[in-house]
């Protein structure tokens, strides 16, 4: 791997996310290899302070992807879900780091059907220019960096081929939407879209339905953090679609001091048409 440093990182961007994103790649289809390991068998589910669950295979995975990045750039921060967090203060400085969700989806871990993946993304001045979303189930790797277009190998020996958005040109729309995570706030947004058909989707897999062109998009209201949206904001953006928050902006990141995001929409084509529609049918 390479032993690139943070500070040259803002130099040479593009040559270092050309270099670092095989090694990304096979980082995350090896962490999904350790949480297959966990999910064979039988596992113990803790509840963290937020009442979220976490697993052996959440640890595992954190521990793999963690070590492997500071050895392939050490002088580049990692903000982890299941790392303990730097302040505000630390973080405010960082220009580039690396935000990661080792199991993104471990409600769908726990139900054991298998929507779950692992999330690696490269953030330079808070927006994603490098991303991974791992399936392990399924094997399907999805990735992205800035210039580069957005790729999917069904699994690790296939060949990959390149995403591209294909948006419907009118209703009924394909919307994905969260399994476990679902409001009334979110039907009336989509109820001002007009005629609609719903494919429940656990973790970034939603993300990757938009670029692959197998869905339009995907409306979250609900709480989310930076580590979940990043690595298939990247995806998404570079196969042609969009993410933006409800007044048409672009998410930011590590740029406050919550890792919260806002509420937000990813969809394929025309984000100011989506929330025109909303805005006028609320």
């Amino acid at each position: 791997m390479n032993d690139v440093r943070g500070d040259e990182a803002g130099v040479s961007g593009a040559l270092l996310r050309a270099a670092w994103l095989e090694a990304i790649v096979a980082l995350a289809e090896d962490a999904g290899r350790a949480i297959l390991d966990v999910y064979a068998g039988d596992f113990a589910v803790e509840f963290k302070g937020d009442a979220s669950p976490l697993t052996a295979a959440d640890l595992a995975a954190e521990r793999i992807i963690s070590d492997a990045l500071r050895t392939l750039a050490p002088g580049v921060p990692v903000i982890s879900e299941e790392a303990p967090q730097s302040s505000w203060q630390e973080r405010r400085r960082w220009p580039t780091l690396w935000l990661v969700d080792p199991l993104d989806g471990t409600r769908e871990f726990v139900k054991r059907n298998g929507e779950f993946t692992v999330n690696i993304a490269l953030i330079e001045h808070h927006r994603p220019t490098l991303g991974v979303v791992h399936a392990p189930v399924t094997g399907r790797t999805a990735w992205a960096a800035t210039g580069g277009g957005a790729w999917l190998r069904e699994n690790r020996g296939g060949r990959p081929r390149e995403l591209r958005v294909a948006p419907r040109a009118a209703p009924p729309w394909r919307i994905v939407g969260s399994r476990s995570h679902r409001d009334d706030e979110t039907g009336r947004f989509l109820d001002a879209q007009g005629a609609h058909e719903i494919a429940p989707m656990g973790s970034s897999l939603k993300f990757i339905a938009i670029a692959a062109g197998d869905a339009d998009l995907y409306v979250r209201f609900g709480p989310t953090s930076e580590w979940d949206t990043a690595a298939g904001e990247c995806v998404l953006e570079a196969a042609g679609g969009r993410v933006v928050d409800m007044q048409g902006a672009p998410l930011r990141y590590n740029a406050r001091e919550t890792l919260r995001n806002p509420a937000f929409i990813a969809c394929a084509t025309a984000p100011l048409s989506w929330l025109a529609r909303a805005r006028t049918g609320a």
